[in-house]
């Protein structure tokens, strides 16, 4: 049989394993948090960026005329000449 103290020690060493593995535990997932949060505002900054650059290009483009090119044969506004023009400038 196992003595009083060596129960003690037991007991002791099993409640502080316990503990010390609810406290990393939680340490670790408070830096996985953080890091998850970066990643994930650093993502929308990226879009942001993207979104910037899609909105400049398309302004540059409706300022140079190449988007007032109507391609939809229903739209009232469609001229064939004009289509005709622009695919063979782009050829």
């Amino acid at each position: 049989m196992a003595s009083a103290t060596r129960n003690v020690v037991r007991w002791t060493a099993l409640i502080a394993g316990v503990g010390y593995g609810i406290v990393h535990q939680t340490t670790l997932q408070t830096k996985y948090d953080a890091e998850k949060l970066h990643r994930h505002q650093a993502h929308r900054a990226q879009l942001v960026e993207k979104a910037r650059e899609a909105y400049a290009a398309k302004k540059l483009a409706e300022k140079s005329g190449a988007s007032s090119l109507v391609t939809d044969p229903e739209d009232p506004r469609f001229d064939l000449e004009k289509l005709i023009e622009a695919w063979t400038k782009s050829s």
